[in-house]
Parts: structure tokens; sequence; C-alpha cells
């Protein structure tokens, strides 16, 4: 073959092997591309996902370099190597095996630096780390939680019953409700000083989210679990980077491309004093070896309307900001704390004074921020608690109380009991302090998760159960049942006249008139006394009632309803 020959089959090679590693590199990053898109992954040495992604596209990326004949092929040519033809192709024997092999030496890496990172911070070799990570203050309960007339500052109500006030609430807003629903997660948040459920609203469907994109989601809802109402809050300007959003506009991938390098810990959707809302993104980052022991590093602020982020480290966040830490994350480092304070081996041999939360938490507002509530148990104990933790959620800031008691599931049991016959269920209770007494607070509900009663439970003495229409009268009934009992004291009752602090009262009449009334299968008892006053109680409460008869002379402990003249019955005795 004659050089101007040898010549162009040179160059019409090289353009052919160049063409292969543009097509290569144009697949690689066509496919690189799309998967960032849709999974934005954070590239932070810290995630596990990152080396996970990395070491998945690296074997991806050399199938197609593979596939495009860039790995493996080679030209005729002199060298140490002997080249052998195939298929009209030439391979230098021995060399594409050694590129192959060298471009798996990636995903190789990443799995030992997954496999290795895991190991270096595994708990066997760093258990007073992990216990470290949150340090608990040992406060006494009657000193710190002020004695309690009503509950105005602990979320009774739990997210499936604000699920359905807030869907009620939209469902009657006809120009809303077509359109939009409300999120499933509702963020627990603390408004000038009460405790608030808030949840934006969401695009109905995907063909809804291109209808509306444009105005973007026009409000959220509020939700008050003291008090069980609810309303819809309608914004000037809609918010367009939330969760149910599409492509760009969608809230998490927004956060996380804006800030490639954070591990960002979800969006959660909170609303200022002022009504104005954000989502709040926590960012993490190992605290121990290279993945594990995972805390709180800092926080993004994102504008949901404009989009606009900022950054804060964990010390620098606004004080208005109530849900930093997670509640699983604050009860899993308490559980590193209790399982490792005194060391790996005893965590697992002997166990002494390890301890563990129990499977849920409560929320409850002090001093302008929001804590989650749970009880602690032994990790050898049965249904009893040694002890409860309060842990702030903008702070991580812990305190124990050593009250030793029933857990948090036997109360609930307890109060279930006591209206069985209702099969109301009761909330995930709280903790108040009730005339020096450690008492479980709880609302019970009925199968459509809508409230219907409040029960109050000895913790000590969890038989101790009470249970009533409103607070007022769960209280009243809770402090005579300890009265009775002998375990606290309730205030004197005043004959004839009204307690400043509760309306409670003792009257002696004779029965005029009684009747009973059933409603939705419960009866009620109303009686009037001569001078017409009327007087009401559920008849399942007390069944002795059946014994008075009108002209009877009973005596009678009561308490005045608000914005109502009808007295709600505590206890009625007949005097004859």
């Amino acid at each position: 073959m004659d050089k101007d020959k040898k010549d162009k089959v040179r160059i019409s090679k090289s353009k052919k092997k160049t063409k292969s590693i543009v097509a290569a590199l144009t697949i690689s990053a066509i496919w690189l591309s799309i998967n960032y898109y849709i999974y934005y992954p954070v590239f932070n040495i810290q995630s596990t996902t990152f080396w996970e992604w990395l070491m998945f596209h690296s074997v991806i990326v050399t199938l197609i370099f593979i596939f495009c004949g860039i790995v493996g092929r080679r030209e005729k040519g002199e060298g140490p190597f002997r080249a052998i033809k195939r298929n009209g192709e030439y391979f230098v024997k021995g060399r594409g095996k050694l590129q192959i092999l060298t471009l798996f030496l990636v995903p190789i890496f990443c799995f030992l630096v997954i496999v290795f990172g895991n190991l270096a911070g595994a708990p066997i070799f760093n258990a007073r780390r992990y216990a470290s990570l949150l340090k608990v203050d040992t406060r006494d309960f009657v000193e710190d939680i002020p004695q309690s007339e009503n509950v105005d500052n602990i979320a009774l109500m739990d997210t499936r019953s604000a699920r359905i006030f807030g869907d009620r609430k939209i469902g009657s807003l006809s120009d809303v409700v077509s359109q939009f629903e409300v999120e499933s997660d509702y963020t627990q948040i603390n408004i000038d000083n009460k405790p608030m459920k808030v949840a934006n609203l969401k695009y109905a469907d995907f063909f809804k989210y291109l209808s509306n994109k444009d105005a973007g989601i026009p409000g959220y809802v509020m939700v008050n679990p003291v008090d069980s109402t609810s309303r819809y809050v309608k914004l000037e300007k809609g918010m367009k980077y939330v969760p149910s959003g599409y492509f760009n506009d969608n809230i998490y991938r927004h956060v996380q491309m804006g800030n490639p390098t954070k591990i960002i810990d979800g969006c959660y959707f909170e609303v200022m004093d002022d009504g104005t809302p954000c989502y709040i993104c926590p960012v993490l980052h190992a605290r121990v070896g290279l993945f594990n022991g995972m805390d709180v590093k800092g926080a993004v602020i994102c504008d949901p309307v404009t989009g606009d982020m900022q950054y804060y480290d964990v010390a620098d966040i606004p004080t208005w900001v109530d849900r930093v830490y997670d509640g699983e994350l604050l009860e899993t480092k308490y559980n590193w704390f209790g399982y490792y304070k005194n060391g790996f081996i005893n965590s697992i041999v002997g166990q002494k004074g390890c301890v563990h939360t129990t499977d849920d938490y409560g929320y409850k507002t002090i001093e302008d921020d929001v804590w989650i509530y749970t009880g602690v148990t032994s990790v050898t104990g049965d249904a009893s608690n040694i002890g409860f933790v309060m842990i702030n959620q903008r702070t991580s800031e812990a305190r124990y109380y050593a009250i030793s008691g029933a857990e948090e599931y036997s109360a609930m049991a307890s109060a279930e009991g006591e209206v069985q016959e209702k099969k109301y269920t009761a909330s995930f209770p709280s903790l108040i302090n009730v005339d020096g007494n450690p008492t479980y607070i709880m609302v019970m509900v009925d199968n459509g998760g809508l409230v219907k009663m409040y029960a109050m439970v000895n913790v000590e003495q969890y038989n101790l159960v009470a249970t009533g229409e409103s607070q007022k009268e769960v209280f009243a009934k809770y402090r005579k049942l300890l009265k009775s009992e002998g375990v606290g004291s309730k205030p004197a009752a005043k004959s004839s006249d009204t307690d400043e602090e509760d309306n409670i009262y003792e009257v002696t009449f004779i029965v005029k008139e009684i009747r009973y009334v059933t409603t939705g299968g419960e009866t009620t008892v109303y009686i009037k006394d001569d001078k017409g006053n009327v007087y009401k109680s559920q008849f399942a409460d007390d069944e002795n009632i059946i014994f008075i008869s009108e002209g009877d002379k009973v005596k009678m402990t009561c308490q005045k309803i608000e914005d109502s003249e009808i007295k709600q019955i505590i206890e009625v005795t007949n005097e004859y």
C-alpha cells in the first residue's frame, strides 16, 4: 500500500476514533445530566448517597465507553504488546482488559469508601462520641413545670385529626377545592406563644399544576390543636416553590440544586408570626466517622414565593424558627445517649443504666419554642417509664425529669377503657402538673378523627382516670378524683359562690324536671331546679343518676360552661 493510501486509512481511522470518543462523551454527559436533574444528589463526601450515585454511574459510563468501542480497541502498530486482528479490527492483547479494569477502579474505590467509612463510625468504636452528641440536663418537675388550670400550650390534637379539620376547611371553599388539596404533612409551630399546626396547599394533580403554576399555591391552612378550630389563609402572592411543584418548581429540587454540597434533610413548612410562609430546610453533617452520627449543622430558609434562600449556622438560626431538629432525629440522639453513655459493651452485656424513648412523642410550647415530649423507659423494662424528656426543636436543648409511672400507651389504654362503649381512641398524651401531681392529658377522638372528649390519667397511678367533654370539666373531675383518693388536693368548693378560677361550685335544690335526650347514640341527662337553672351530664358518666326523680332533693357539684346558661354536672347525690 502506497504512502497516500496509508495516510488516508490512518486519517479515516483517526476520524472514526474521534467520533467514537465524542459520541461516548456526549451520551455520558446527557445521561448524567438527566439523571442529576431527576434525582439531584448531594455532592458531599459525608453522604453515602453521593458515593452510591458515583459508584453506579461510573459503571454506566464505563459500559458506554465499551459500547462505543473506545475501551479495548487498538490500531495495528509496533510496541511491546502483540496485535491481534478480530473482525477487521486490531486489538492489543492484554491492553483492553487492563483499561477496562482501570475504569472499574472508580466503583471499586467508592464501594470501599462506603464500607470502611461506615465501619469507622460504628458504635463499637465510638460509643462515647455518640453519647456526647446530646447534653441532657436533669431538672425538677414541680419547679420546672408550672401548675396547669387549663391547657393552652400543648398540641393535644394529633396530625390525623388536624388533616380532617384542614380538609373540611378547604372543602368549604369552592374556588380552591377544585384545584388544590392540603398537604398531608403538618408542621407543629408556635405563633404568639400558642401551638399551631400548619400545612400549605398542594396541586391536586399534574394537570392542575400546569393550569395554576403561574399563579402558584394561593394559601395555607392553620389548625389550632388546642381548641380544634381551623382557618384558611389566602396569600397576596402565590407560593411557586412547593413539594407538589414539578420540574424547577419543586421545593426539594430547588433547594438541593441551589446548595449542591449541603446535605439537606427535607423542607418543612412554617409561618412567621406575621403570617409570611417559608420553608425550613435543615442541613446535616456527620459527627462520628465519615457518615455516622448525623446531626444538624445549620438550615437553609427558603421563601416559597420568590425562591430566595439564606443559609444559617445552627447557632445563628432566627428565634422565630420552630422546627430545625426533626422529632425522630431528637429521639435518635437521646437513644444514643441512653444506650452508649456507659460504653458499647455495657449496651450489649448487662445494659446497666441503658434507657430509650417510647415509640412516639408529643409537642409542648415553652418560652416561645416548640419542644418534643416523650417518655423514657429502661431497655429491659415493661410498660413503665422511669422518666420523661423534653427536647427543643430549634436548639436541641434536652431536659430530663425523673418521674416513674405508666408509659404513654398504658395511659392511653386506661383512658380508652373509661369510654370503651363509645369506642373512642386516645391521642398521644402530654405531661402536665396538676397540684404537684404528674398527669397525662389527652384528647379522645371518634372513628372520624374528631375530638369528642378529654381524658386525664395520673402518671404514678394510672387507674386514676377522669374524662370530660371540656377541659374545665375534666380538670374538675380529675381534681375531685385525686381528693377522694387522697392523692392531691382540689380547691375548696364554695356553696352557691363561683370559684374565680374554674367556676366550680356546690348547690342543693329540689329537682323540678328531669329529661333524657339521645343524640348520635349518646344519652344526655338534663336536670332543672326549682329556680329554672338547667344542669346536664352524660348518662354514661354516672348511671346512678337514673335513681334521681322529679321532686328529689339533690346535692350537686357543677361547673359553669362558657357561653352557655347550662351548667355541667360533675357529681350529684340524692339527699331525699
